[in-house]
């Protein structure tokens, strides 16, 4: 996870603030249920914050978003650690990109390059 996050364009990590990325064992069922997300589905990853676009001069005082790694799903999913590491890049820069205000439908089309 470390490694993805230092492989994040400069002009993007300087831009990271109030932010911590955490690893999980695995997502609770209340986390799951409230994401809709049913087995065989899994999660890989969460971002939970008020993203930039949303932020403004009453933004502060607040707790850091949390960007949450699920390691066990990944770790059941990947059969190789090449495979592993791949995933957990996307799924890094995925939840960042929540950070920075994009939606679901926009990170899928940019990771399926067609934005």
């Amino acid at each position: 996870m470390e490694r993805a996050l230092l492989r994040l364009p400069r002009a993007f990590k300087e831009q990271l603030a109030n932010i911590v990325v955490v690893v999980e064992d695995w997502p609770d069922d209340e986390t799951l249920e409230e994401m809709e997300i049913e087995p065989p589905d899994t999660l890989y990853g969460l971002y939970r914050g008020v993203d930039l676009t949303h932020r403004d001069s009453t933004y502060g005082n607040v707790l850091p978003d949390t960007v949450t790694i699920y390691q066990g799903p990944i770790e059941e999913d990947c059969e190789t650690e090449e495979e592993m590491a791949e995933v957990i890049r996307d799924t890094v820069v995925h939840e960042i990109g929540h950070y920075f205000g994009l939606d679901d439908e926009t990170m899928h089309r940019i990771e399926d390059g067609e934005a």
